[in-house]
């Protein structure tokens, strides 16, 4: 017969059963040791820090506040095996239960983090990493390729940044799992999608928001790695936040820290170009307001003076100087006239038969290349090349044969 539960048909609020759990847990869980695997490890703005101690069936919450964190020997990242020696505990406003660390002891690097850099050796050796194979990102991309999640986070800030910043670019989304079982291979399809497209992206976006290791794995996958490498277009992996690394971002052409940061790598030098037009159609009216302004003030010195009032100053005494000048030239010309058209006659009569145009009047004509340069031998021409023969009545265009 079972024993008859003690609070049985009681009513408890949210906060008295909570308060219950972390009493009967700190009252029997203290002073234990944990041995687990870190994964999800951050460390807040106020210096504590957080991660969870997983093993393959289950996983602990876990905490350590700064002033114990700073007495701390063990340098921390996930992947790390550690045992943790501290009490467990229920965090209230979260109703979930956690063990507060007072000291770790880090034990091996677990088995994802051995996977890892097993994976990143080989691939280093082959020359996936080598920056000589990286491509470069373009300037002033027209459309790119995004490889992540159609519903997640990442997503939405790219978009949102390239709203913001080049609201003319194209985006193609080439959805994809970013996480779980799958991920890996839909991943490095998106890519190869992406690659046989046409016209195909100008650069593309491989990534996802942040994670615990686990959460990131797909991206420090082979096939994943390998599809980066052998995609034609200029891959930018945004995988996570600034303090995660996976096998991509070794082998893509280009790391951003985040899938925000990404778009904004991608498209920095149009936004650049962008202000620098703005600055230079702001100079320009600077320009011309004070260039009209200066026209404006000479206009209106002009208006006022002496001359504008009474213009005939200007010519009266020129007028009278003009008529005596005039008088002594006809004279002039009336001696020369006869003897100047004399001359030109004579010079007329050279000058039309040393003239060109009277040997092309006779059947010849002159031929010059699409610079202007006169063709005087075969040599000087080549097959399909554009010249021009000038004959007496025109041009003829013709092409070597």
């Amino acid at each position: 017969m079972e024993p008859e539960a003690p609070f049985r048909g009681q009513i408890f609020s949210v906060t008295a059963i909570t308060l219950a759990i972390k009493q009967m847990m700190e009252g029997v869980f203290r002073g234990v040791f944990v041995e687990g695997e870190i994964s999800g490890l951050r460390q807040a703005s106020s210096g504590h820090i957080y991660f969870d101690l997983k093993d393959r069936d289950a996983l602990l919450a876990a905490v350590m506040f700064k002033w114990d964190a700073r007495k701390s020997l063990a340098e921390l990242q996930d992947g790390l095996q550690v045992r943790v020696f501290g009490d467990l505990s229920c965090y209230a406003k979260q109703g979930k239960y956690q063990i507060v660390c007072k000291s770790v002891e880090a034990l091996h690097k677990g088995n994802l983090f051995l996977e890892f850099e097993k994976l990143k050796k080989k691939l280093e050796k082959e020359g996936l990493f080598d920056e000589r194979n990286k491509k470069p990102i373009p300037s002033f991309p027209r459309r790119i390729g995004v490889v992540t999640s159609p519903t997640g986070a990442a997503i939405r800030d790219i978009l949102s940044v390239l709203k913001r910043r080049c609201p003319n670019v194209e985006v193609i989304l080439a959805p994809a799992l970013v996480q779980g079982e799958g991920a890996a291979a839909q991943i490095a399809q998106a890519i190869l999608d992406l690659n046989a497209l046409s016209p195909a992206p100008d650069v593309l976006l491989v990534g996802r928001g942040g994670g615990s290791m686990e959460d990131l794995w797909a991206f420090n996958e082979e096939p994943v790695a390998r599809a980066i490498f052998e995609s034609k277009i200029p891959v930018i992996s945004c995988v996570g936040h600034e303090i995660d690394f996976t096998i991509a971002d070794f082998v893509a052409d280009l790391r951003a820290p985040t899938p925000s940061a990404a778009a904004e790598l991608v498209v920095q030098n149009a936004e650049g170009v962008h202000n620098h037009i703005a600055q230079l159609q702001k100079r320009l009216f600077q320009a011309v307001s004070l260039f009209y302004e200066r026209a404006k003030a000479r206009v209106e010195l002009a208006v006022n003076s002496r001359i504008f009032k009474h213009p005939e100053l200007l010519t009266q005494e020129k007028e009278q100087r003009l008529d005596d000048l005039t008088l002594s030239l006809e004279t002039a010309l009336e001696k020369q006239l006869t003897q100047t058209e004399t001359r030109l006659e004579l010079l007329s009569q050279k000058l039309q038969a040393l003239s060109p145009f009277s040997v092309l009047g006779r059947g010849y004509s002159i031929t010059r290349n699409a610079e202007g340069k006169i063709i005087s031998r075969v040599n000087q021409t080549k097959e399909q090349e554009l010249i021009f023969v000038q004959v007496k009545d025109g041009m003829i265009r013709a092409e070597v044969k």
